[in-house]
C-alpha cells in the first residue's frame, strides 16, 4: 500500500516505481493519480524491463531523469565490460547444461524475464521458460510450474532462489523441498548441483547487480570459481 501522506510530506521532484511484478509493488496508477494532486506535480518515471538489455537502458532513464546522463552512461559501460569479460568463457557453439531457476518453492515458479535470460547467456538452457525466435525475445514472466515439468526438464544445475527472500529463509525453504519424493529423481539433486542464493539481493531486482548474477551463472556453470564476486551470497545445499 502507497503511503500517500508521507510521499506528499516529501515533495519529490521525480518519482521512480516499477510496474514489472504486480504482486509484490504498487500499481503504476495509484502511483501516477497521487503525483497528479501533488503541487509542483513531480515526474514519474515507471521501470518495467523484462530483460538485461532493458535493465542496462533503464539505468540511462533514470541517469537522464535525475539529470546525470553522462554517469549512467559510464556506469553501463563499465557493465558492459563485465559482462563481455564474463562471457568470453562461454562456448557459444556447444549445448550447454540444463539449468532451472526455482523463484518460488512453495507452488513451485520457474524463473522468467531477464533471470532465466541470462542463465542462457551464460550457456545454460533455461528449458521451462526459454528464450524464442531469432533474434531471441525474452522469456516471459515467472511461471507456475507442476513437479513433472521439472523433472522432465531434467537440470544438471539447480538454482533455488524465492523472489525477495534471503539466504536463511533460501536455505529452509530448500530444506523442506527434500520432502518430496520427486526431488531425489533431479539429476542436479544427484550430482550434488544444487545452488541456494540470496535472490533477494542478486537477481530478483532489475538493477547493476545482475551483472554479478551473470558472473556468478558463468564461474558456477563452467567451473571459474574465480570469476565470482567476492562475497556474493550463495552456498550448496548440503
Amino acid at each position: 500500500m502507497l503511503d500517500a501522506d508521507t510521499l506528499r510530506a516529501a515533495r519529490p521532484d521525480i518519482i521512480l516505481t516499477q510496474d514489472v511484478c504486480h504482486v509484490c509493488s504498487i500499481d503504476l496508477a495509484t502511483v501516477r493519480r497521487v503525483a497528479m494532486g501533488m503541487s509542483p506535480e513531480p515526474v514519474v518515471v515507471s521501470l518495467n524491463p523484462s530483460s538485461l538489455e532493458d535493465v542496462l537502458d533503464d539505468i540511462l532513464r533514470v541517469g537522464r531523469a535525475i539529470g546525470h546522463v553522462d554517469r549512467a552512461g559510464v556506469a553501463v559501460v563499465g557493465l558492459r565490460e563485465r559482462l563481455a569479460r564474463a562471457q568470453e568463457h562461454v562456448n557459444a557453439y556447444e549445448e550447454g547444461p540444463s539449468v532451472a531457476m526455482l523463484e518460488w518453492t512453495d507452488p513451485l515458479f520457474c524463473a522468467g524475464h531477464w533471470s532465466a535470460r541470462l542463465i542462457e547467456l551464460a550457456g545454460g538452457r533455461h528449458l521451462l521458460n526459454p528464450s524464442v525466435g531469432h533474434p531471441p525475445s525474452p522469456p516471459g514472466p515467472s511461471r507456475a510450474i507442476s513437479p513433472e515439468e521439472l523433472i522432465a526438464a531434467e537440470p544438471e544445475f539447480l538454482i533455488v532462489c524465492p523472489c525477495g527472500a534471503g539466504l536463511e529463509t533460501t536455505r529452509a525453504w530448500a530444506q523442506a523441498l527434500r520432502a518430496h519424493s520427486w526431488w531425489r529423481d533431479l539429476p542436479a539433486v544427484r550430482r550434488g548441483r544444487v545452488a541456494l542464493l540470496d535472490g533477494n539481493q542478486m537477481f530478483n531486482r532489475p538493477g547493476p547487480r545482475l551483472v554479478d548474477a551473470f558472473e556468478f551463472l558463468v564461474g558456477w556453470l563452467h567451473g571459474a570459481p574465480g570469476l565470482v564476486p567476492p562475497g556474493f551470497p550463495w552456498e550448496l545445499l548440503r
